[in-house]
């Protein structure tokens, strides 16, 4: 796949352009129906595929303090998208300056002047141009004058509820894993760098990886959970625990702390991604350290068993 960073940098006008339009915050299983069909539809008549993504979220732009918390870094999610088959990635930037387009303008600068669409691709749900006013059957509307095709992709039902990016990161805040997995097609992703902690789970036996996560990604809700390490290009099994160490103190900050099983090593500064398969149990405060000691091993060999049912 071609990835690019800035419209302008979109070199490749030689082949009609099947463009698929939106954020695709988790590339969850809607998302990868739309993807499929720009796929599917550029490789059938000798066009190429191209997703043009804003970036950052216009939400961070325009109303940080009530942005969504994202469920993918921009490359992971490139990741996905590449391996659903789509030919072109293009990440541009979100600007003051476009919030203020018009639908209208929209197409014509970005559509029409850039991009040169021979056919558009949205979600039901998909809006535009100035605070939102353009939906995907005016897109519609405006192809059908400008003379591109515009096809809007029906939602996509797990369990009769919609799937969607918001409501998957309303079931990981509940600790359902199980739900944001058949939602995402894949297990729940964080991914961060080892920090420095408290180096209290070396002195219990139980050393932890501290995880430094960027405040604008989604992380599941407090509890325990059953999950894979991926660090250094190896895998492990491994058992996190979300939540503020109730055990050792009245009030401490939000905490990741993954154990990895049958690793030993210095990790600090490292990059690290956690896979999420299950949630064990709540988080609690134990009465004591010996009590501490006891569940964190039924834990860990409660994850162990559940990770290596996933291999």
């Amino acid at each position: 796949m071609n990835t690019v960073v800035g419209i302008e940098n979109f070199q490749d006008k030689t082949r009609p352009v099947y463009l698929a339009l939106g954020n695709f915050d988790g590339v969850h299983k809607g998302h990868q129906v739309l993807i499929q069909a720009v796929v599917d539809k550029a490789a059938a008549n000798g066009g190429q595929s191209l997703a043009l993504i804003f970036e950052p979220h216009p939400a961070q732009v325009l109303v940080p303090e009530k942005a969504p918390r994202l469920l993918l870094t921009p490359y992971r999610k490139a990741e996905f998208i590449e391996k659903k088959g789509m030919d072109n990635l293009i990440y541009t930037p979100f600007t003051h300056e476009i919030a203020r387009w018009s639908p209208q303008q929209f197409v014509e600068k970005i559509l029409i002047e850039e991009l040169h669409v021979r056919e558009v691709f949205v979600g039901f749900n998909y809006t535009f141009g100035h605070r939102g006013a353009g939906t995907s059957e005016l897109l519609q509307q405006i192809g059908e004058q400008m003379g591109f095709k515009v096809n809007i992709i029906a939602p996509v039902e797990f369990e009769g509820q919609l799937i969607s990016s918001s409501l998957i990161r309303k079931s990981l805040e509940n600790g359902d894993i199980t739900t944001a997995y058949n939602m995402l097609g894949y297990h729940p992703i964080i991914e961060g760098v080892v920090i420095e902690g408290e180096h209290r789970g070396v002195t219990i036996g139980v050393p932890t990886a501290n995880i430094g996560i960027e405040p604008i990604y989604n992380v599941p809700g407090k509890g325990v959970y059953a999950a894979r390490a991926r660090l250094g290009g190896k895998t492990y099994h491994c058992v996190v625990n979300i939540g503020n160490k109730p055990t050792f103190h009245q009030d401490y900050p939000l905490s990741i702390e993954a154990h990895l099983i049958d690793f030993t090593g210095d990790i600090y500064n490292q990059d690290i991604r956690l896979y999420f398969l299950e949630k064990l149990r709540d988080e609690k405060r134990f009465a004591s350290r010996e009590e501490l000691i006891a569940q964190i091993t039924r834990d860990r060999d409660k994850a162990l068993q559940i990770s290596r049912a996933y291999s």
